[in-house]
């Protein structure tokens, strides 16, 4: 499908940035196209990118996880089809699988958002923004990252940044089968829910949809032109 942009509207001297819509993509290869994107943005032989995709389950391991908050055993493991990995991202065990919409930004923080607290706070930001379209508040709760429904995390943050390039990025709930977070303990937190977006609206949604909502929201609060790649056209409309 041809390329689509979408200019927002700030400065007209705005970085490119290119949201490819990925579908289900495997998460070593995930991986190699992060590092791909990574080489090809500091040769400048590339924009910025944003990667939206799906991965098949899998659960993943930060710097520094407990590997003890991964439940289930190595038959559970089996039986249901799950990868483990041990990433270079922040933070503790989380799952990735189908109907999640895994967004990995390629970006380059320099030269004035040289602020790894600050970039955080800016995904929440888009994310809160993007569920909102679809009719659900999203909050932080202080102490914490990600973004929650109440008492329950539908986003979850976790980031890589080198030179001020970063990688990994965040996880949203769409269409989500929440029953396996119940094999790990997401994150670490032992007193906190999970949620999605169909839980909530009760519904299906089209992870497409979602992507492209989530590039332009991500397009204003980076103040980036946003290059559609590989969309198809929307399935619904969103609230405004």
């Amino acid at each position: 499908m041809q390329a689509q942009r979408m200019v927002t509207p700030a400065s007209q001297t705005q970085r490119l940035c290119e949201a490819r819509w990925l579908a289900i993509v495997g998460y070593d290869d995930g991986l190699h196209l992060q590092e791909s994107a990574i080489e090809h943005l500091r040769s400048g032989e590339a924009p910025e990118q944003l990667l939206l995709l799906e991965h098949p389950h899998v659960f993943t391991l930060g710097r520094g996880a407990d590997s003890s908050n991964i439940l289930a055993d190595p038959l559970q493991l089996q039986t249901n089809s799950v990868e483990v990995h041990e990433t270079g991202r922040g933070g503790d065990v989380t799952y990735h699988g189908p109907g999640q919409l895994v967004g990995y930004p390629i970006i380059n923080l320099k030269p004035d958002r040289c602020d790894v607290h600050r970039y955080v706070r800016d995904l929440e930001e888009a994310l809160i923004r993007t569920i909102s379209e679809f009719g659900v508040t999203g909050t932080r709760i202080k102490g914490l990252t990600g973004v929650w429904v109440g008492n329950d995390k539908i986003a979850a943050i976790g980031v890589r940044i080198a030179r001020w390039i970063t990688s990994h990025g965040f996880a949203l709930n769409v269409n989500t089968d929440l029953s396996y977070f119940n094999m790990i303990v997401p994150c670490g937190i032992t007193d906190k829910g999970v949620t999605s977006l169909s839980r909530l609206l009760g519904s299906q949604i089209p992870m497409s949809d979602v992507a492209r909502v989530v590039s332009s929201q991500f397009a204003q609060v980076f103040e980036r032109e946003i290059l559609f790649s590989d969309f198809p056209s929307p399935a619904t409309s969103v609230q405004a």
